[in-house]
């Protein structure tokens, strides 16, 4: 079987993954979210009810902000309604560069910590994730985010995974000429986004000086 055909479907996980806080049973609903439909969270336990429900919010917030509107207007030329997708894995890049402002944790740990708390809870997770899970974590997927070469993988294995268009070197492209304008994007849209994170489901997060 090509490893193409078992990838996730989606990879804007390190936003997801933060914005659980330190939560176990939070984030693992959190990172599921994508692959329960309607009512079938119902079937898990409450704490994990609650990641997955956060995982929908987190999604439906972030694609009716104005800013992510706005910042969909720079790759909407060749991704159209799938602009949002790109916009989500750009966010997770910004996060993952302004790392030391969100977190006191290297991002290297921080990554291995969460690999094993989701580990953990690898009985709950449906089968669909199940199929990915270990090459996820083999392949270091939280990292590759980072640097321009990571994204532009990322974007390639949508595409052999999703209907998301292969533009990968175009969106990169874009990112690359609109650095500034996306970073400051991203710094007001997540602090937006923190502020309803923690609102609606109690998470703190450490203001980092």
């Amino acid at each position: 079987m090509s490893i193409f055909k078992i990838l996730p479907l989606l990879m804007n996980f390190l936003a997801h993954i933060y914005l659980s806080g330190d939560s176990r049973e939070l984030l693992i609903g959190n990172f599921i979210g994508d692959y329960i439909k309607g009512k079938e969270y119902e079937k898990y336990p409450p704490a994990i009810q609650e990641g997955i429900l956060l995982h929908r919010q987190i999604d439906y917030f972030t694609d009716t902000h104005a800013i992510t509107k706005s910042a969909k207007k720079l790759v909407r030329e060749r991704y159209g309604l799938y602009a949002g997708i790109v916009i989500d894995i750009f966010y997770d890049h910004f996060l993952s560069a302004n790392w030391d402002r969100f977190s006191e944790m290297p991002l290297k740990t921080y990554v291995r910590d969460r690999y094993r708390i989701l580990d953990s809870g690898f009985s709950m997770f449906p089968v669909g994730v199940k199929t990915w899970f270990p090459y996820f974590i083999k392949s270091n997927w939280l990292e590759a985010y980072t640097s321009f070469h990571g994204l532009v993988m990322v974007f390639k294995r949508m595409s052999y995974r999703t209907s998301l268009p292969d533009h990968s070197e175009y969106a990169v492209a874009q990112l690359q000429e609109n650095y500034d304008l996306m970073n400051d994007y991203f710094d007001e849209f997540f602090m937006d986004l923190q502020t309803y994170v923690s609102q609606e489901h109690k998470v703190s997060f450490k203001e980092i000086n």
